[in-house]
């Protein structure tokens, strides 16, 4: 597909807020993303929770997931390192699961503290209170500015408790976060979306922002 010869700029307010209005007629799901640096017991663990995930193939035999992970992101280091990762859905009441790996990075906490060392066939860490896991193998990747877009081969995985509740869904997560806990996600959003915009503008060939 050719590039557009013009170049994009930000959308003004009213037309950025209405197709953010688009995007609210949907409520995607959380998926814990994990990944190791080598499949040792000693290799240290990442972790983050996204919502670009996708089903990326409808041949049984051949799964497939598409992953993006914003490239600050310690995962996104280690994904980069191992080539492979493991996709879980948590349930709704586990929301103790979104605090520890949504609201601390892994380049100054270690998210697995407590969390007993268990993994995937392919080394990733496997969450046992998750609804279901996928085991990852990163096929190729592309570079989008502010994040790695991966199309994985899915190895192994199945479904952990399925009686455990829905699986927790952007919107359902600030519906039930108490209010200081909303604070700090909402904090966190505002942040990395500054931090996207920045990544995406200098992606596209423009100085960035100030």
């Amino acid at each position: 597909m050719p590039i557009s010869p013009v170049p994009l700029q930000p959308l003004d307010q009213v037309s950025a807020e209405a197709i953010d209005a688009v995007h609210h007629l949907y409520d995607p799901p959380l998926w814990l993303v994990t990944a190791a640096q080598s499949a040792g017991p000693d290799a240290r663990r990442a972790g983050c929770v996204a919502t670009f995930v996708a089903r990326a193939s409808i041949v049984k035999s051949m799964p497939r997931m598409l992953a993006g992970i914003a490239r600050q992101h310690h995962t996104w280091r280690t994904i980069e390192t191992s080539g492979r990762f493991a996709l879980h859905l948590i349930p709704e009441t586990a929301l103790n699961l979104v605090w520890r790996f949504a609201l601390q990075t892994g380049h100054q906490t270690d998210k697995y503290a407590d969390i007993p060392d268990i993994r995937t066939a392919e080394g990733n860490p496997l969450i046992e209170t998750a609804l279901s896991w996928l085991d990852c193998q990163v096929e190729t990747s592309t570079d989008s500015g502010d994040r790695s877009i991966y199309l994985a081969a899915v190895t192994g995985g199945g479904v952990i408790n399925a009686d455990a509740g829905p699986p927790l869904t952007a919107g359902r997560l600030m519906a039930l976060a108490p209010t200081e806990r909303r604070e700090d996600l909402d904090r966190l959003y505002a942040r990395d979306g500054s931090i996207d915009a920045r990544a995406i503008e200098a992606w596209r060939g423009r100085k960035p922002s100030p």
